[in-house]
């Protein structure tokens, strides 16, 4: 990989780290409900991307399910997660999507399933669970629940997703705009009473951040990554995307004062080498090492 690839995915992954940094102020500290941030957040990304809506990819019925797994289902429910939960500890419990996507390819797809592949499996969902555990009592974090559902929603998206051919990024993004804002409108009207008059109290830190989450994070970082993606190969790409989770750990510490303990960083540890195992093979270990020595090449 090329000095310039690398750091553009270096680019990607610190943009969505700090995303869950500002995501986490606009929520918790800016009193904006979740589901009106992320429909304004999905307003945004449609109206600039509106030109790439048509044509409607095909089935239509499968765009606009996974658009609303994907877009909806996932970032309302990651906004309700860190109302109370700290970026760092969303960052890794969100790792458990790894493990999730690749068990609904296996009982949806028909992937193979290996013993190397499970044994990751196991290993980042006793990291995540190290991680949501309440060393105080016997009880589960309830927001960080609402990540494992996330999780779990944006890896089902993701898989139907593999069922569809020859959606370019910017109409994906289109249709997870369009397909998600309606939802959320009604969601939020629903759910949120006052939740215009909060946003206007907000004022502009809720407009930038909108902007920065739709534009710079949607927009911009997700069609880089899918540049990469579309150059490399996926298990090269995908490990190096752990800088993701780590740079919010860092930005969380720095930004929300996040408590990182032995707890959380045994909890990392563990969660991110299960991701790994299930990412690389070791032919591809060899690789990634390889190409992390050779970058500046």
């Amino acid at each position: 990989m090329s000095l310039r690839d690398f750091a553009l995915l270096a680019f990607v992954c610190v943009v969505w780290a700090a995303n869950n940094i500002v995501s986490k102020f606009v929520v918790a500290h800016l009193g904006v409900p979740p589901m009106f941030y992320a429909a304004v957040r999905f307003a945004v990304v449609l109206i600039a991307v509106f030109p790439w809506l048509l044509p409607m990819p095909r089935p239509r019925w499968r765009m606009l399910v996974v658009g609303v797994l994907m877009g909806a289902g996932t970032f309302a429910l990651v906004f309700i997660g860190l109302k109370t939960a700290s970026p760092s500890a969303v960052a890794i419990v969100s790792q458990v999507g790894v493990p999730i996507t690749t068990l609904l390819s296996f009982l949806i797809l028909g992937e193979r399933l290996t013993g190397r592949r499970i044994a990751g499996m196991v290993l980042t969902l006793t990291g995540v669970l190290a991680v949501m555990w309440d060393p105080h009592g016997f009880k589960i974090s309830g927001g960080l629940l609402f990540i494992v559902a996330a999780s779990f929603l944006g890896g089902l998206g993701a898989v139907m997703m593999k069922q569809m051919e020859g959606v370019k990024p910017l109409r994906l993004q289109a249709w997870v705009g369009l397909s998600s804002l309606v939802p959320m409108v009604a969601l939020s009207a629903a759910l949120e009473p006052g939740q215009v008059q909060a946003g206007i109290a907000a004022g502009w830190p809720f407009v930038a951040s909108a902007l920065f989450s739709g534009l710079v994070v949607s927009v911009l970082a997700h069609t880089l990554y899918y540049s990469l993606i579309q150059k490399y190969e996926a298990n090269l790409i995908s490990p190096l995307t752990l800088m993701t989770p780590l740079a919010t750990i860092g930005m969380g510490v720095i930004f929300t004062h996040d408590v990182f303990d032995l707890r959380m960083a045994f909890g990392t540890a563990i969660a991110l080498a299960g991701v790994l195992v299930i990412a690389l093979r070791p032919s591809q270990a060899v690789a990634l090492l390889v190409a992390l020595r050779n970058r500046s090449q």
